[in-house]
């Protein structure tokens, strides 16, 4: 934190106040916020209503960007290599430019008179044209991916059939406040790992605080959440938050619920959750021996079928479908393929029982909990106060050391957080519990417990393109789901 103060907050003011004197202004201009961008105007030839631009988050950033180029010109920097970098890494160019003493104010650079004078500086060639305009769409493109909308493609089938896998997706990151980047030294365009060469697409030696901007509202249950997903933070692949890998599932337990699962029914504080209506699970067909036919497979989506006995059929689908196949004579009877209430999953692949990290007092207590029988447990809010203890202390340990950054230990029967004894955690986060529509098919909070509030990217909007590779080339695209708003 404090170099990260130093390099990106008192090395630029240091700059400012230099060249602010080099312009004949006293440099504690440069060090006020909000005024100094003020004198970078008037000093630039700019008119004073780009200050109210200042006052639009996103497009703040674009015009500071227009701006801290003029400023520069202003100062007789007039390559590309200085505009870069003093937008770039202004700790460095500024206060280097501020103390060099051939570097001198020449102007306000954004001045008919400036221009007419220094024009043969300002000539661009045609390579510096191209140079420009590609880095200016590199820059706008990343500030609109980081600050308002970006797409994403449905990978795996743990929405199905809500989302399908190669439906396209446009993330607003708007609807819950853009997060700030985290690990801002990174290849633009790509995630956590570079393309074809498959080396990291970041440097992780410079990391800033979790930081969002306000949002039009706050995460809803119901809501299909993109995030980042919480267990990247572990080796092999220790990725910082912003860099670990996108998931989607729908939100069904946000900060100071209490969640249970009941025979895959979801209930909240009590309550029964609506179901996703294009949900699936498995189910077992019973049927008088005769096979389904194939166009009846395709046209209701069962997935997954396997051989349950002689006369019955497993299939992952839909509650439609299944209504759909009650209608048919050969189908005798079908039922939730669910798992037994009271008997902890066989595996021990159901949290917190498998998961690294998460720390215990000894033998881990039976929850008896599986993937249709799940809870209750509370979701963390910010600053609710959770008793440690045998049973709640594996289910909250990870959040307490990984997300929250505390050192945890346990001495015999004694739990130490940040070397001291504690019998308590008050929470600095809130934390979310995310399903797959397709329930037992997805790999979400069950498994691997809660979503930090810091690991949140963006709500799920619109369906803007949806491609079935399996389908012959002219049937591919599945016209029927395009520009579908996600429910």
């Amino acid at each position: 934190m404090i170099i990260a103060f130093l390099l990106f907050v008192v090395l630029p003011f240091i700059g400012l106040y230099k060249l602010f004197e080099k312009a004949g202004r006293p440099g504690w201009e440069g060090v006020i916020p909000v005024y100094n961008i003020y004198v970078m105007i008037k000093l630039s030839g700019r008119p004073l209503w780009w200050l109210a631009l200042m006052l639009l988050p996103g497009l703040n950033i674009l015009v500071f960007i227009g701006l801290m180029v003029d400023f520069l010109k202003s100062y007789g920097k007039f390559s590309l290599s200085e505009h870069i970098g003093g937008v770039a890494l202004p700790f460095i160019f500024l206060p280097k430019w501020g103390f060099d003493k051939d570097t001198k104010y020449v102007g306000p650079s954004a001045s008919l008179e400036f221009r007419e004078k220094y024009k043969k500086a300002l000539k661009k060639t045609v390579a510096r044209e191209w140079a420009d305009a590609i880095i200016f769409a590199v820059i706008a493109a990343t500030l609109i991916r980081t600050l308002f909308i970006e797409a994403y493609v449905i990978p795996s089938a743990s929405m199905e059939s809500s989302l399908l896998i190669g439906d396209y997706l446009f993330v607003s990151k708007v609807n819950y406040g853009a997060r700030l980047p985290m690990t801002p030294v990174a290849f633009p365009f790509a995630h956590h790992t570079m393309p074809l060469i498959n080396t990291k697409a970041y440097w992780d030696g410079i990391e800033l605080p979790y930081y969002r901007l306000p949002g039009l509202s706050d995460i809803k249950k119901g809501d299909v959440v993109v995030f980042n997903y919480p267990m990247d933070a572990d080796a092999p692949l220790s990725r910082p938050v912003d860099k670990r890998e996108n998931f989607i599932k729908r939100c069904q337990g946000t900060p100071g619920d209490t969640l249970s699962v009941v025979k895959a029914q979801v209930y909240i504080n009590g309550k029964a959750m609506i179901t996703p209506p294009n949900g699936e699970m498995k189910y077992i067909v019973k049927t008088d021996g005769d096979q389904i036919n194939s166009d009846l497979i395709t046209d209701l989506h069962l997935s997954d079928i396997k051989p349950y006995d002689n006369l019955s059929f497993e299939t992952n689908t839909t509650k439609q479908a299944v209504e759909a196949l009650k209608g048919y004579s050969n189908v005798k009877s079908i039922r939730p393929d669910t798992a037994t209430s009271g008997h902890a999953d066989p595996l021990n692949t159901v949290f917190p029982g498998w998961v690294p990290n998460n720390k215990t007092l000894g033998t881990m207590p039976d929850y008896k909990w599986n993937v249709d029988n799940f809870g209750p447990i509370i979701v963390p809010k910010r600053g609710w106060t959770v008793k440690l203890d045998s049973f709640t202390f594996p289910i909250y340990s990870r959040a307490i050391e990984i997300y929250e950054g505390n050192k945890v230990e346990v001495v015999g029967k004694d739990i130490l957080i940040n070397g001291k004894k504690a019998d308590s955690y008050t929470f600095k986060m809130n934390y979310y519990f995310m399903m797959g529509d397709n329930r037992h098919n997805s790999e979400d909070s069950r498994f691997w417990g809660f979503v930090p509030e810091d690991h949140i990217v963006g709500k799920a909007l619109f369906i803007w393109m949806s491609v079935d590779d399996q389908a012959s080339f002219l049937h591919k695209i599945r016209w029927s789901r395009l520009f579908n708003v996600i429910r």
